[in-house]
């Protein structure tokens, strides 16, 4: 074949100047890895050649040049003039006589291998794009469900044309390529028939925190348009490597999308945009097994390419075959520095949101608040602006980079949009529902991707910092720092911090925040009234049943943190709610004892021993289970909270035995918590039962000084440097150094004063636990970078 075509088959990743990345990445994998069972439609692509040729034959290069030559991109008006008068120059022109016949005889040969005429996608392809240092992602058009040669033939001129979009003009100039560098190839690819089944985009690296053992799949019914152009709320899957190369069960975490939309085909040659039936919306749109599938193959395509990869697949409704549909190199995070972390911190903790959705990167911005109803208004949006909008595409990159943030009601975190903010450094919250609806009116917002998965926008301009520290300069310490954190969703973010794992991860956080139902409601479902059920039943949809559901989110939550964390210990404390915390959540009210004083009541060990809780206390313990053995995360401890007497810890350990989980099996450490003066006095009869003490210097102080830290008449009495509170942590302390014993503090009085936690490093403590946003800070103070002191002790 001449050099105006050339087969997918026929090239490799050595001929991206000839058919551009995306295209040179599609007959990379035709022919390097198909033997590995990495499926790729069949296709065929025009060359540079043949696109500097048609400008040649309607002598459009030098008129293009001389009119972008004075063209400032930041003006937007002037901009969208010019790039709708070139691209009406481009579409108006004829393929040049050889390139056409070329792609007539192409498509005839593709039919004709099979039975009837295929429907088509025709993508671009850009000679620049796809490298380490440029996505280029969205910047060109793609057209779907293309059949006969004749729109073939219009579609292709409408993806040379595609290369001069406002976007892509933009793009080039602030990435530094010269317009006449860049060519265009359109590849003509056979269509996977997704809009039978699902598809969407996956990365070989979590997109917002860099960590590098996980794959982030995001999926939704119907064609992949749907997720790149930010139209969907799609599912989101996070896999694992490490267990999914051993063969263990390896999706730590499912978030069940909105999905409340789907692309199909719809009349000859074109899409249509169509409402998911409920049934759909509430179920998931991959198997376990589609997602661990998915998985593996995004593994061998970055081990192939030897770089974190973002990955576009289809699942045909028709054999229910997983296809590949394009691969390019990640070019965020893969390039962030790992030996510097920088922190966005919110100064204020005291401010409500108004609205949430995903967060995009892990920043924070704040500005004048600008809703703009579609891209014909993006002219009102001046530097620094917050914009709120139903949804972007790249198409509104040359405005984004003039945002502060970004707020959108649809769009999920794989979007062409998406990767363009990230790149950017433009914060963004995507997939709000009604952000132009409740954000209409406010006259600033603070919006802060800091905190998690979940996207916060507050009203007003609130005040926030940036920390940044080298990872190269904090010093080594007698003893270990260990991390308080209860939330999964910001594990793979803290793991970056200096560690040495996790000493305290409170079930109750994952419960409260992923569940929200009491156990009890879940375990009698068939009992509730009808509008319990209803809500149950809308919650755990996706699950084989209620209790399933219980059990797989505390398993996904615990593994998360485990996953993050792996090589290091992650001390997981099961539940230790109180009765009264229990009563607020859903369907709790009615199986909790109405307490006076609940702080010393129904909870910790005396709760999981207890016949009416015995049944929930063992669908803990089957997640525990789940996490070591399904998934290998052999680095999980147990913490017993609240243990009030030694017959207690016997009974306890005997019922955690029966549940399967025995000390010292598997190399299973079962941690008791240090928190009441009974502890400390008999710690010898406790750590004669376990493998160690974890101090909660939060009830032990309480418990000492005999005073509720939440009463405003007595709480000015609370500090954990009192001398008797001091007294038991030291007779704890020294006990467990006796009997060779772990010993580590994980209550907040060392996250609160450094000097607290340099005292027990004195004493010889073996870690403490502190929380993410004092760790720097107190090892810094600990090494005596700082030695001065400030308020409560908190360094300087």
């Amino acid at each position: 074949m001449s050099e105006s075509i050339k087969w997918f088959n026929d090239i490799d990743m050595k001929d991206v100047g000839t058919v551009g990345g995306k295209n040179a990445s599609l007959g990379e994998m035709i022919r390097n890895l198909s033997s590995a069972g990495i499926t790729v439609p069949d296709g065929f692509a025009t060359t540079a050649d043949a696109y500097r040729g048609f400008l040649d034959h309607n002598g459009l290069e030098q008129k293009i040049n001389k009119r972008l030559a004075s063209l400032d991109v930041g003006d937007v008006s002037e901009l969208s003039k010019a790039g709708e008068e070139i691209r009406h120059w481009v579409t108006s022109a004829k393929l040049q006589p050889g390139l056409e016949d070329e792609i007539r005889s192409a498509y005839e040969k593709i039919n004709s291998h099979t039975d009837g005429i295929h429907s088509f996608a025709v993508r671009s392809s850009a000679t620049a794009e796809d490298l380490p240092e440029a996505s280029f992602a969205g910047q060109q058009e793609t057209f779907l469900n293309v059949s006969d040669i004749d729109e073939v033939l219009l579609r292709v001129r409408d993806v040379f044309a595609s290369l001069y979009n406002d976007r892509a003009i933009s793009y080039r100039v602030h990435h530094g390529f010269g317009h006449s560098d860049v060519a265009l190839s359109a590849g003509i690819q056979k269509m996977v028939r997704s809009d039978l089944g699902a598809s969407g985009v996956m990365f070989s690296i979590d997109t917002e925190s860099g960590f590098e053992d996980v794959v982030l799949i995001t999926s939704s019914w119907g064609l992949g348009e749907g997720i790149v152009q930010g139209i969907v709320n799609p599912d989101e899957f996070y896999v694992y490597k490490p267990s999914l190369a051993a063969g263990k069960s390896s999706i730590l975490r499912r978030h069940r999308g909105e999905k409340a939309l789907k692309m199909v085909y719809g009349e000859r040659n074109a899409i249509e945009t169509v409402e998911v039936a409920p049934e759909h919306r509430i179920a998931f749109s991959l198997t376990d097994e589609d997602v661990e599938q998915l998985a593996r193959m995004a593994v061998l395509i970055e081990k192939h390419y030897g770089c974190p990869m973002d990955i576009e697949w289809g699942k045909d409704g028709s054999d229910g075959k997983l296809y590949m549909l394009q691969a390019r190199p990640e070019t965020v995070k893969s390039r962030a520095s790992k030996n510097v972390i920088q922190r966005y911190r919110l100064d204020s903790k005291d401010s409500t949101p108004v609205l949430t959705g995903r967060s995009i990167g892990q920043r924070i911005g704040a500005g004048k608040v600008r809703v703009v109803e579609d891209i014909s208004g993006i002219g009102v949006v001046e530097e620094g602006d917050v914009l709120v909008t139903d949804m972007t595409d790249p198409d509104w990159e040359p405005v984004m980079q003039k945002a502060a943030a970004l707020v959108t009601n649809r769009g999920g975190r794989t979007c062409h949009a998406a990767i363009i903010a990230r790149e950017l450094g433009v914060p963004a919250v995507v997939g709000c529902g009604d952000a132009t609806e409740k954000l209409n009116g406010l006259d600033s917002a603070t919006v802060s991707c800091a905190e998690g998965d979940i996207g916060k926008i507050y009203e007003g301009i609130l005040d926030f910092h940036i920390d940044e520290t080298s990872l190269e300069t904090l010093p080594e310490l007698p003893f270990k720092i260990m991390l308080n954190l209860g939330s999964p969703e910001r594990a793979f973010d803290f793991r970056t911090l200096p560690n040495h794992g996790i000493g305290l991860a409170r079930l109750e956080f994952i419960i409260n925040n992923t569940i929200g139902i009491h156990p009890k409601a879940l375990l009698g479902y068939e009992l509730m009234d009808e509008e319990i059920k209803e809500h149950i039943a809308q919650a755990t949809a996706g699950y084989k049943d209620p209790v399933e559901f219980y059990i797989s989110k505390l398993a996904e939550g615990i593994g998360t943190l485990c996953a993050a964390f792996d090589g290091k210990p992650v001390i997981v404390r099961l539940s230790d709610f109180k009765s009264n915390e229990y009563a607020n959540m859903y369907g709790g009210a009615m199986f909790e004892p109405d307490e006076e004083n609940p702080m010393l009541g129904f909870r910790g060990a005396s709760r999981y021993i207890s016949s009416s809780f015995r049944d929930c206390f063992k669908l803990e313990c089957e997640a525990i289970k789940r996490v070591r053995n399904n998934m290998g995360l052999k680095n999980l401890e147990i913490m017993i909270p609240f243990v009030r007497t030694v017959e207690e810890a016997d009974d306890v350990l005997e019922l955690l035995e029966e549940s399967g989980l025995k000390r010292g099996e598997d190399g299973l450490r079962i941690i008791m918590m240090c928190e009441i003066p009974s502890n400390a006095i008999l710690a010898e009869q406790f750590l004669e039962r376990f493998d160690g003490f974890s101090i909660g210097s939060n009830d032990l102080t309480q418990l000492t000084l005999g005073l509720d830290r939440d009463s405003g008449l007595v709480a000015h009495l609370f500090d954990e440097r009192d001398e008797a509170v001091k007294t038991l942590l030291s007779m704890a302390i020294r006990t467990a150094k006796k009997m060779g014993k772990y010993v580590g503090i994980c209550g907040q009085g060392p996250s609160d004063h450094p000097d607290l936690a340099k005292w027990l490093m004195d004493e010889g403590i073996d870690s403490v636990s502190l929380n993410p946003d004092s760790v720097v800070e107190t090892w810094v103070y600990l090494a005596n970078e700082d030695s001065s002191p400030g308020r409560d002790g908190r360094a300087d």
